[in-house]
Parts: structure tokens; sequence; C-alpha cells
């Protein structure tokens, strides 16, 4: 034990299961826990959509509200529940020093602009000049702007006050793991005491599932759990946030604040997925991360792609990992998997409690909690794992 451990003293979690940990927490261990999902409206596939949120709760200024996409609203909601959870939030010299690293995609197109663009060119050759017209006449310089992926990290300074250092990853599940991994290091290295880290994904927009649609990634028809989703696989893509408030130990204790559980080893990859050495690959990921420590089950944030799921799922059997992966109940979160996989492994470190299988015929039964390993393969590319111990 050391001063400089990295523990979490704040989770804010939103996803379809709700608001908050103790709404997720009370959804996991529900005796049949079960997913909402939304098959409607963007059929043949379906979502996990977000549930009814008071956005006012933790962006009281309307003006804040409107200038702001439902992803940067999302984001900066998860992050005022993580700060309060803390008890960080409405703390000036606290939140003056506190250093943030967001995980962010793009922002959302505007449709009706797409949809104009793509008629008019079924109608004219000159397809250059069409563009540019558009470009002038219909696309606000504004627009872009609020569009910038660090502006969420801007948005979560001026709602919640937090003004110390601020970095922005970009890259899908990769920028969620790459934000923990340097705001771990960052703490451990004594260049931060306290930190804010995390990210949000809004899935429920066409442009967004057609990015996944295009290369052959999502599921169709019926949910199904994301370990049973057949060969070719698939993913279900779900909105929420997590974002987490790490300190030092000693920082945690001198504010008299209970950590829920302490970040062991963070490791990542982004190397070759060659299929023959693929699973053995994220059994050397997650052997890095356990350093010699046996986890109860691995908390896991498989997509749904085939190809990655199902090596996960042979390293874990392979080491005798029960296997628990929350994006049956979620969806996938994209940037924001690898910090809600950590937020979900600290609860149960913190609960002691050894969660039953989210899906009977894939998941099998785990030991009594002392550790939890935190996984993210991603989708095409960036792995990540991180034990989650006892604080």
């Amino acid at each position: 034990m050391s001063d400089q451990d990295v523990v979490i003293t704040g989770i804010g979690i939103v996803s379809c299961l709700g608001v908050g940990r103790q709404a997720h927490w009370d959804a996991l261990t529900a005796d049949s826990p079960a997913p909402v999902v939304d098959a409607e409206r963007f059929s043949p596939y379906s979502v996990h959509p977000l549930p009814e949120i008071d956005w006012s709760a933790q962006i009281p200024r309307r003006g804040d509200q409107r200038q702001m996409e439902t992803w940067q609203r999302l984001g900066t909601y998860a992050a005022g529940l993580a700060l309060d959870d803390a008890a960080i939030k409405g703390d000036e010299a606290l939140c003056a020093t506190m250093d943030m690293i967001v995980a962010a995609g793009g922002g959302e197109r505007d449709l009706a602009v797409d949809t104009a663009i793509l008629d008019a060119s079924l109608t004219r050759n000159d397809q250059d000049l069409l563009l540019n017209e558009k470009l002038t006449t219909e696309l606000r310089p504004t627009l872009f702007l609020a569009q910038l992926s660090n502006l969420l990290a801007g948005n979560i300074s001026i709602v919640h006050k937090v003004t110390g250092s601020s970095r922005t990853f970009m890259g899908e599940e990769g920028a969620g793991v790459s934000a923990l991994e340097t705001a771990v290091a960052r703490i451990r290295a004594g260049q931060s005491s306290h930190l804010l880290v995390g990210g949000a994904f809004q899935s429920e927009h066409p442009d967004y599932l057609l990015s996944y649609e295009l290369d052959g990634l999502l599921h169709r028809g019926d949910w199904a759990p994301v370990w049973a989703r057949g060969e070719r696989g698939g993913i279900i893509t779900g909105s929420g946030a997590a974002f987490l408030v790490l300190e030092t130990r000693a920082h945690a204790q001198e504010r008299g604040r209970k950590a829920y559980a302490m970040i062991g080893r963070i490791v990542s990859e982004g190397s070759s997925r060659a299929p023959e050495t693929f699973p053995d690959r994220i059994g050397a990921l997650i052997e890095t991360a356990s350093n010699g420590v046996t986890p109860a089950f691995a908390m896991s944030g498989a997509s749904g792609a085939a190809a990655a799921t199902v090596a996960e799922k042979t390293a874990l059997d392979k080491r005798g990992l029960a296997a628990r992966g929350f994006s049956s109940l979620t969806g996938h979160l994209k940037e924001a998997q690898f910090p809600f996989a950590v937020a979900l492994a600290a609860l149960a470190v913190e609960k002691n409690h050894a969660l039953a299988p989210f899906d009977a015929g894939c998941e099998t039964a785990a030991a009594a909690v002392g550790a939890v390993v935190a996984t993210t393969i991603g989708y095409r590319r960036g792995e990540g794992a991180a034990l989650i111990e006892p604080a």
C-alpha cells in the first residue's frame, strides 16, 4: 500500500439501465438482469436507448443545455454525477486544481443538410459545385465549432468549474483505454493528485449507425446476449456515459473520502489481430494486468463484433475466468466502454459481490470477489485491461 496508489472515489454512470451507480447496481443484481431495448426506431437494428434524464439536475442553465449536442450533455451530466459522488462538486479549490482527461468521438451530423445534398445529387452532375453551394448556404460555421471533440471537456469545465489541465483522446474504445491509462500514470507520477476521467456516447443517431453498418458490424434481428449472436456476431449500440474521480490514496484520506476500489496495473495494446494468435495476445494482456493476482471474474466490455468477441471469450475460458459481458445489458458504448467496465468492476469490488451471470447460457458463476479484471477489446482495434482491487 502506498500514498500514490490510485483509488476511485467518485462514479458517475448513465445507460439504458438508469442514472447513477445505485440504479445500475440494482439492475445488475436483479434476479433476472434485463436490458432495455428499442427495436423499432432504427429497424432492423436495435439500440439500448437513454433513460429519462432531468438534465437540469447537473446542467442547471438552459442556455448551457441548448448549446450542447446530446452526447455532450450526456458526458457533462455523468461528470457531474461523479463529482457529486466524490464530494468535489462545488468545492472551488478542488475543482480549480483538478485535471481532466476525456475520451470523445466526433459530433452529430446535420441530417437535414445531408439529406438535401443527397437529394440534389440525384439530379445534378456538377457535384463539386453542388457541395460548394451547400457549404456556403446551408452549413453554419458554428455547427462545426459545436462538434469539436474537445468541447465535451470544455462544457464540463464551464458547467462544473473543473479548470485544471485538460486532454481529449479520440479513437473509439482505444480512446477510453488511453484516457484511463494516462490518468493513472499521471497520478502515480505525482503530476495529478485528483483527476476526472471518462467518456460518453450517444448512439441514437442514424449517422452513427451508418458508420457501423458500412463495415457490416451491426446485429440484425431480435436482441441476443453479446456472447450468443452467432457466427456473424454483431454490435448492438447503446447510449451512455461513464466518468470516474481518481485520486491518490493520500489525497482521498486527507479529504476523509472512502474509496470504492484501487486501480492496480492497467495495460493497453493495439497491434496485429492475426486470428491464430489473437486469443493468446488477449490472454497475455489479461495476465499482465492481473500481475499475479487471480481475479474473481472479468467485467468484459466485449462488443459483439465476431472476431474480437470470440477471441476474448476463448482467452477468458482458457484461463478459467468467468465473464460478465455488460454490453448484453447496456449496449456497446464506444469511447465510454472501458471507463464503464472499470466503474462496474469497482462497484463489485467495493460491495464484495460476485455478480451472477448476465447470460446463463454462456457465462459461469464466479468465486468470492477479491479483485476483478476490467477488459475492453475494441471491435476493430485497441485493447485494454485493468485490475480493480479492494482499496
